[in-house]
């Protein structure tokens, strides 16, 4: 483990997980007018949503048991098993002609991105060093924007003619054009699947099992109930996680991704500049998730947690007032972007490095898997929400309400929020569990 290069790899490695996780979580938004087009379900909203939110119960299934199977079998068999479940999802989803077994293959990959989420930073903060932790957990953020911007990328390569095909369904977009889309992910996947035998178990976890074998505390053994026993030790820095994690979610950058046709299409974009402009927001991801790498260790934790509250919370505030005045163009485009950039340089990527190094040892499996349920009920409320909130409230109206959310959210941040940034995971554990 003193090698840094070995350590560089294997922290790659095991973020191929959060690449896998950004494309399988984008690529069905591009998929989305064809695949509903070869399903004949356009005009039933009901069988819209479940194709959209079926991958997202499978995370929240990955994410629930990623802290028991854990700590039962370890961080490496689990990223191998979620290797397989991407590419297996892959596979399926793009291949058969049924609607039960495209849904019940993008369950499935969800559940690998719930145990992916999950596993990927954890696997990561357990075998960094602490001088250079944040930066490396920040390299799963940096591949999951990656993954979002190659489902990007690849949609748009894949999509022909879009502006001018009437007949969808009769369409190479109808017929084959999203299989491919789907079928894609399974490159890396494979990879993924591959190199996962190449990387050795966490440090942390043989250390945590060889003291159960002597008698110690066993990690799997630890539930959710414990933590509001032991006089409250872990439920004070649990809440903290929770917070962090569904803040992540509810700060609204999300629905930009999920729901990039209404927001262009409201700032007066066509549907192939929609396009051009969703390619625009993944490379603003991808280089501002660079500076974060880049500034995780020096600028610290916090100080990037409360930066991407309050610069959001008056993005938003802007934007929800553009959209209430009905400006369009290239300006309404310069905002979204500044939105994302703000995210992905402190709460997408800083969201991660946290919840990686809060929980003690013998808890981290089960509060991690705890806290990214949470994010992914987060997420799943989100999406869920913004149609109705859109319709009910107008633009305006949603983007006022996220601002409110990072406003609150800043002021709790400045409260309770620690500095981790140089301190290694005993020393957390001694200054959060005490």
């Amino acid at each position: 483990m003193n090698d840094k290069r070995f350590i560089y790899f294997i922290c790659t490695v095991a973020a191929f997980g959060g690449l896998l996780f950004g494309y399988d979580w984008v690529v069905i938004g591009g998929a989305k007018p064809f695949y509903e087009a070869y399903f004949g379900i356009g005009d039933d909203t009901v069988m819209q949503g479940w194709a959209m939110t079926s991958a997202n119960i499978g995370c929240l299934v990955g994410a629930v048991s990623a802290g028991i199977l854990a700590d039962r079998f370890g961080r490496k068999p689990l990223l191998i098993g979620a290797a397989l479940l991407f590419f297996t999802s892959a596979i399926a989803t793009g291949a058969f002609n049924d609607f039960t077994i495209f849904n019940a293959a993008r369950l499935w990959g969800g559940i690998g991105i719930g145990l992916a989420s999950a596993l990927s930073p954890m696997y990561i903060a357990e075998v960094a060093p602490a001088n250079i932790r944040g930066r490396l957990v920040s390299l799963n953020q940096m591949t999951i924007v990656l993954g979002i911007l190659g489902a990007q990328v690849v949609n748009m390569l894949l999509a022909r003619d879009v502006g001018s095909n009437a007949d969808i369904l009769n369409s190479w977009n109808g017929q084959m054009g999203w299989r491919w889309m789907f079928w894609a992910e399974a490159i890396p996947a494979g990879l993924f699947l591959i190199l996962g035998f190449l990387i050795p178990e966490s440090p942390r976890y043989l250390a945590m099992k060889e003291g159960a074998g002597h008698g110690t505390a066993d990690g799997s053994a630890f539930r959710f109930l414990d933590f509001f026993r032991s006089s409250g030790r872990y439920s004070k820095v649990l809440l903290l996680g929770l917070v962090i994690a569904v803040f992540q979610q509810w700060c609204g950058t999300n629905v930009i991704f999920n729901y990039a046709q209404e927001i262009f299409m409201g700032a007066g974009y066509d549907v192939d500049s929609m396009f051009i402009n969703i390619v625009v927001t993944g490379i603003a991801n991808v280089l501002f998730t660079f500076v974060a790498i880049y500034t995780v260790d020096r600028w610290g934790r916090r100080r990037l947690m409360l930066t991407g509250a309050g610069g959001l919370g008056l993005i938003y505030l802007t934007l929800g007032c553009c959209y209430y005045l009905h400006a369009e163009g290239i300006f309404m485009v310069i905002l979204v972007v500044l939105a994302i950039s703000c995210y992905a340089m402190t709460l997408g990527p800083v969201t991660w490095v946290l919840l990686s190094e809060i929980f003690p040892d013998r808890i981290r499996g089960v509060a991690m898997a705890t806290c990214t349920f949470a994010l992914w009920v987060g997420c799943c409320t989100l999406t869920f929400t913004f149609p109705s909130l859109n319709a009910a409230l107008g633009t305006y109206g949603t983007f006022w309400i996220y601002s409110g959310v990072c406003a609150v959210s800043y002021i709790y941040l400045y409260k309770v929020c620690p500095e981790t940034k140089g301190k290694t995971l005993e020393q957390l554990e001694e200054s959060l569990c005490k």
